[in-house]
């Protein structure tokens, strides 16, 4: 996984994370949900990209 994938996945849970949060603080159902998804979106990227550098080192040698 490149440094930019794991930046960009860090960043995109982050933002998940605080959009979850003020939408729980603000009673905001639909921000809340919007934060999940991004926290979900960004797990799967950084799962493809664990499935990727796996195959890499698989056939690296």
């Amino acid at each position: 996984m490149g440094l930019d994938d794991k930046v960009k996945n860090a960043g995109q849970d982050l933002s998940g994370k605080v959009k979850e949060g003020v939408g729980d603080m603000t009673d905001n159902e639909r921000l809340e949900a919007e934060g999940k998804v991004d926290q979900t979106e960004a797990h799967v990227k950084q799962a493809g990209e664990h499935v990727k550098d796996a195959a890499h080192d698989a056939f690296k040698d």
